[in-house]
């Protein structure tokens, strides 16, 4: 099934470019040619008109979108041949192929709650978004963007119950299309837009579900008794449920088109949103080049212009260096596990019960009286053994199936468990428990729709098989299915979630933070889905997984950090959430990755999202521009490209002669990452932290002991004043041996009120 889906996502990628392409020689290419002038108004620069004025000479269709408010270039398509001819002019900075990317809440937010120092309690929110109570105009004036497959208007989700005046400097619009008009909009849905070059249908409106699921999880306002039909039922809300959003519909169901992306980061910059959220990404495992990464430079603008750019690190994991959207200026959210359960019980005929997990939406009686057999025990005649115990297609016989509950193991890798599910249920099969399903499979609920099933591991399934080779008659039920909370332990870090370290340099540590990303429930389109489910009435919500719900979660966080400190930078912002994020799980542990290791920054950065610990973080780090103009040179960028690329260039500003991957280590990053540290040869870096907290403060330094790594900081005690808000110290490692393995350790900076953490990565080697 894997391997099919990819095969159509290669085919309408295909598709998509020779759909828009004048022949089978054109394509889709996008031109970049960097900053646009501050006080442009949306104008084109010269070169910028020059080189499309000539193009639609001599094709008039080739131009597809064009960009001039929060940066310069266009989309068209071209041959090769002129695509490397427009590469040649001085003002382009890159000419790549539009490329396709791709997609990557009521108990995430009460765990998230549960592990934090403080509690935000839903009555307090909701007397907050109360029609008789106005919201202040700080609370609401928060816009958060979203670059997704559109949104569901009627969700209630998204209705605006108490918010105020639309904030009188948006400048979007809700724009009209097919099933979607102005009214669709409202004091919480502010914007909608779409781009018509690159979607199937029109409009700015969500067929698919993903876009309407983060909108929701990031922004939406507070509903009771929602639920997924009647499992994970509680109050849903968003992570910033007073603040507006726009939607900027990018994605079908082929992808996302870069050239679409790059119009919607175009148009945000200008429609003035605080934050921008994408839970979108290529593939990773492969070294970015930032000339050529659409949400690289998108977000490079955005966080210029004072926007802060929260992405999904990507779902490529449990391998190393496999996290997308890395670049500095990102804010990269990897996913992890809350403490919530489905369960499904099995109840064997000797009384016995099984623990098993999975939704099913229907009823079986909740005695043990159906016959239970494995897959192998019901067989065709042409099937052979080894495929009827996995109760693959037409191995099972129906005559011998029917009636019963199938049990059905998972021994081969490339089987599909929908395929098993239909295989007992077209057979006339009245339930199906499944074994033995990989770590991925077993930590996200399995939906069996109006199907009884259960999934279980490989302890509970031998219990099931010995019972049944032991019982003349084995008979059985399949319980309804319970939502059981307080699982432990959690957070615990997704089998998926992309990992690093940064292919870009390992002294940039990704990802940043992690956040809730399985089993989210989040409102949802009323379309049909891929379960059948045996009810008229369409639930509103759906529970799905992914660093695309990770990416939402934090992305509200952020909204509501900037809320309450109106004053903070983009990257104070980062910091905030970084430095007060929490390392240990609800065991008091730490924090584990679902396979039960410990995990280490390359998995969940500085650790779990702690929502109100954020608010008020004591110190933060300030990330400038200057730094990300340094990174760039020491990735391979000459001054000429830094200076069409950025609009805030420092005048004189040049690349160092000497590049080094320490000028990255030394970026005013709130985590600390080096490499190559010879043996007895010291090693510097240097931070500078802002006091935000009480003026008179003093923090002392405590580290993380580093294995054969000595460790100094200088000074180790930092004292602020009215008069000094701003302080630096530098921390010095020296190896006592080769390292032998990446090391992993810690700094944190201590008052009476506040502990503001730092991970710590010193590297074997370069990458």
């Amino acid at each position: 099934m894997k391997i099919l889906f990819f095969v159509l996502f290669c085919i309408s990628a295909i598709f998509f470019n020779s759909c828009l392409g004048k022949s089978d020689n054109h394509k889709v290419y996008i031109v970049y040619m960097g900053a646009a002038a501050p006080s442009s108004n949306g104008a084109m620069r010269k070169d910028q008109a020059q080189l499309i004025t000539s193009l639609l000479k001599r094709n008039g269709n080739a131009l597809v979108y064009t960009y001039t408010k929060g940066f310069c270039g266009f989309s068209a398509r071209l041959t090769a041949e002129e695509a490397g001819s427009i590469a040649q002019n001085p003002g382009v900075v890159s000419v790549f192929l539009d490329p396709i990317l791709h997609f990557q809440t009521t108990r995430s937010w009460d765990f998230l709650d549960s592990i934090s120092s403080k509690k935000i309690s839903p009555t307090s929110l909701r007397k907050s978004n109360a029609a008789a109570q106005p919201l202040s105009s700080s609370e609401v004036d928060t816009i958060i963007g979203i670059l997704d497959s559109g949104i569901w208007p009627e969700s209630p989700s998204f209705n605006d119950n108490g918010m105020g005046p639309i904030p009188a400097r948006w400048k979007g619009k809700c724009e009209e299309g097919d099933d979607f008009n102005s009214s669709n909009c409202n004091r919480k849905l502010i914007g909608a837009r779409y781009y018509p070059d690159s979607l199937d249908v029109p409009s700015a409106r969500d067929n698919m579900g993903h876009g309407t699921h983060v909108a929701s999880t990031a922004a939406g306002s507070l509903v009771d008794d929602a639920s997924y039909y009647g499992q994970a039922g509680g109050t849903a809300r968003g992570g910033s449920p007073t603040s507006r959003i726009a939607m900027y519909h990018v994605c079908e169901y082929f992808g996302c088109p870069g050239s679409a992306i790059l119009k919607g980061f175009d148009d945000a910059i200008e429609d003035g949103v605080d934050v921008l959220s994408l839970s979108l990404g290529g593939g990773g495992g492969e070294k970015p080049d930032f000339s050529d990464d659409v949400i690289a430079i998108g977000a490079f603008h955005a966080v210029e212009r004072g926007i802060v750019v929260v992405c999904a690190a990507g779902n490529d994991g449990p391998y190393n260096s496999s996290l997308t959207n890395d670049a500095p200026w990102i804010f990269t959210v990897a996913a992890s596990t809350v403490d919530r359960e489905f369960q499904s019980q099995i109840l064997l005929g000797d009384n016995t019960i099984i623990k098993g997990e999975g939704i099913y939406i229907g009823k079986l009686k909740k005695s043990p009286v159906y016959p239970l057999a494995t897959g192998a025990l019901v067989k065709s005649e042409s099937a052979t053994e080894t495929d009827a115990r996995d109760c693959l297609p037409l191995s099972l016989d129906p005559k011998k199936v029917k009636g019963k509950i199938i049990m059905c193991e998972t021994r081969n890798p490339t089987s599909y468990i929908g395929d098993k599910i239909n295989e007992v249920k077209n057979g006339g099969g009245v339930g199906v428990i499944l074994t033995n399903a990989d770590p991925e499979e077993r930590i996200m609920a399995v939906k069996f729709g109006g199907f009884p099933g259960s999934l279980i591991e490989e302890k509970e399934a031998n219990q099931v098989f010995s019972y049944i080779s032991s019982t003349k008659n084995p008979v059985a039920t399949i319980l309804p299915t319970m939502t059981v909370t307080g699982g432990k332990p959690a957070p615990a870090v997704a089998y998926f979630s992309s990992r690093g370290p940064s292919l870009t340099s390992v002294n940039l540590l990704k990802p940043d933070i992690c956040a809730p990303g399985v089993d989210i429930l989040a409102a949802w389109p009323d379309i049909d889905g891929e379960e059948i489910i045996p009810v008229k009435t369409h639930s509103g919500y759906n529970l799905i997984s992914g660093t695309s719900m990770a990416c939402p979660h934090t992305s509200g966080i952020v909204a509501t950090v900037k809320a309450q400190n109106p004053s903070f930078s983009v990257s104070a912002i980062r910091s905030a959430v970084m430095t007060t994020a929490t390392q240990t799980n609800n065991f008091n542990a730490p924090i584990t990755t679902t396979d039960g290791e410990i995990a280490t920054p390359y998995e969940i950065g500085a650790g779990e999202l702690n929502p109100t610990a954020a608010l008020n973080p004591g110190l933060v780090y300030e990330t400038e521009i200057a730094d990300y103009l340094q990174f760039l040179c020491a990735t391979g960028y000459n001054t000429s490209q830094i200076r069409l690329i950025s609009s805030t260039v420092p005048k004189g500003f040049k690349c160092p002669k000497k590049l080094t991957e320490d000028m990255i280590s030394d970026m005013n990053y709130p985590s600390i990452a080096v490499s190559d540290l010879k043996e007895g040869v010291p090693k510097a870096i240097t931070r500078t932290v802002c006091n935000v907290g009480p003026e008179e403060s003093v923090y002392t330094a405590t580290i993380e002991a580093l294995a054969d790594i000595e460790v100094t900081v200088t000074p180790n005690k930092l004292v602020f004043t009215k008069q000094e808000k701003k302080l630096s110290y530098t921390v010095t490692f020296t190896a006592s041996s080769s390292l032998k393995r990446d090391t992993f350790g810690s700094i944190t900076w201590t008052s009476g009120k506040y502990k503001v953490f730092s991970p710590i990565v010193v590297s074997k080697c370069i990458v």
